[in-house]
């Protein structure tokens, strides 16, 4: 092996690990730890070097989609693109059977890394140019459907009996739909606030949405668990298997659901994985979760490489945007240094999977849901301004209130999205600024 050759894969590696740990952190998001290292680059022009800075950047977005379900099933410390495993994931959690809910998660993964090495690496350069060009004049009114999708696709959570009607049923059924639409417009609205006129420094404009997803996403669960009295029982290691129908459906509808998330603009993991879960939510829990796995795994490492594709070079999702602030790429030599270190962080990462998955549930009987969440709502909230500045704490405070909305009237989270979804859609159909001067933001 060469020198060059061994660099990546030390590098990858050093990804794997860094990335697999820092995934256990709740609340904790993978596109903060390369802020931090494209802080500490830019410090420094001579160590802008693609063989270890390519490596190391996949390694950890490759780790963070892996392990990051680690929190999500066992502290219910979902990001965005992985709140939907919460839910079946909760009803094994507290079963005792939480890392069941973990593994099943993690086949996904597995499913949606295979499928990126061995089925989209050899076709991407050949097909994904070609397939922008023909998309790219539709893409808008595809996001219009996605939103429409979204919205129509809430349903009344509220059980009545037979022959209760009337406006009391109207008004107890809309209690949760009204709650997901308003949840969905105030989050739009922030979206239009920091995309036309936002608090945050131009320093830290890399940065622009971090407060808000936290707020959004990440806050709210770690609040209701640091206040709340509840306690997941003791979590119990058995054997289970899963019939090979059940995980073909799961990895299908994951991989498909993360790949258009990937692939189309704007559109977050979140938005992946709820396609996923309908193409998978009436069948059985299992191929859900599966599903979710895959189509997270999918949407992370399968959106950075589209930025190392040649003849492509997209920027879908933080890790690209900051990685091309780095290095210069475009070349077959950094794609296949991409692919390799997909590969070795992927490799790593499931090595380190089980151990600590065991580890956090451990810490989760030594200290307590309670303590474990105030623990990491305050790195979180000591990390929005180290990274955005002092105003970006209204920005995650005031999206916390807007997060709050659907956790506590029952309705679903998946519609915070809109702080992202709203005015992009808007802008990509030309009335983004006409939206924006009737707000006052213009």
């Amino acid at each position: 092996m060469t020198a060059a050759a061994l660099t990546v894969v030390l590098a990858a590696a050093a990804g794997g690990l860094a990335g697999s740990v820092l995934a256990c952190v709740p609340g904790l998001h993978i596109y903060n730890t390369l802020a931090l290292l494209a802080l500490a680059v830019g410090a420094c022009d001579w160590a802008a070097r693609p063989d270890w800075v390519i490596p190391l950047s996949t390694g950890l977005i490759v780790a963070f989609a892996v392990a990051n379900t680690i929190p999500s099933v066992l502290v219910a410390a979902p990001d965005e693109s992985a709140f939907f495993t919460v839910l079946p994931g909760q009803k094994l959690l507290m079963s005792g059977r939480g890392l069941e809910a973990a593994l099943l998660t993690t086949a996904g993964a597995v499913a949606g890394l295979a499928a990126i090495l061995l089925v989209a690496a050899p076709l991407a350069p050949r097909v994904l140019p070609a397939a922008r060009a023909i998309l790219q004049p539709h893409w808008h009114w595809v996001l219009w459907c996605v939103i429409a999708f979204l919205l129509l696709s809430e349903w009344p959570r509220e059980v009545v009996g037979p022959g209760q009607a009337g406006w009391a049923r109207f008004l107890r059924n809309w209690r949760s739909l009204g709650a997901g639409i308003l949840t969905f417009l105030l989050a739009g609205l922030l979206g239009f606030i920091l995309l036309y006129r936002s608090p945050i420094p131009p320093s830290a404009a890399f940065q622009n949405l971090m407060p808000a997803f936290v707020g959004l996403f990440t806050a709210p669960w770690l609040l209701l668990n640091t206040v709340s009295r509840a306690e997941a029982p003791r979590q119990r290691e058995r054997p289970f298997r899963v019939d090979g129908i059940s995980a073909l459906r799961g990895s299908v509808a994951g991989v498909l659901g993360g790949g258009f998330a990937a692939f189309a603009p704007v559109v977050t993991g979140g938005v992946g994985g709820f396609l996923a879960g309908h193409a998978t939510a009436m069948r059985d829990d299992r191929a859900f979760l599966i599903s979710q796995g895959a189509s997270k795994t999918v949407y992370y490492v399968g959106g950075l490489l589209l930025f190392f594709v040649p003849g492509l070079r997209m920027t879908r999702g933080g890790g690209a945007w900051l990685i091309q602030g780095l290095v210069s790429t475009g070349s077959f030599g950094d794609y296949f240094m991409a692919l390799a270190s997909i590969a070795t962080a992927g490799a790593v990462s499931l090595l380190l999977f089980v151990p600590l998955a065991r580890g956090m549930i451990r810490a989760i009987h030594a200290w307590g849901y309670r303590r474990l969440s105030a623990c990491a709502l305050a790195l979180v909230s000591a990390l929005v301004p180290l990274l955005t500045g002092w105003t970006g704490l209204p920005v995650m405070l005031t999206a916390a209130g807007i997060g709050l909305i659907p956790v506590l009237f029952g309705a679903r989270r998946m519609n915070a999205l809109g702080v992202i979804l709203l005015p992009m859609a808007c802008n990509m159909s030309g009335i983004g600024p006409s939206v924006a001067r009737a707000l006052g933001l213009l």
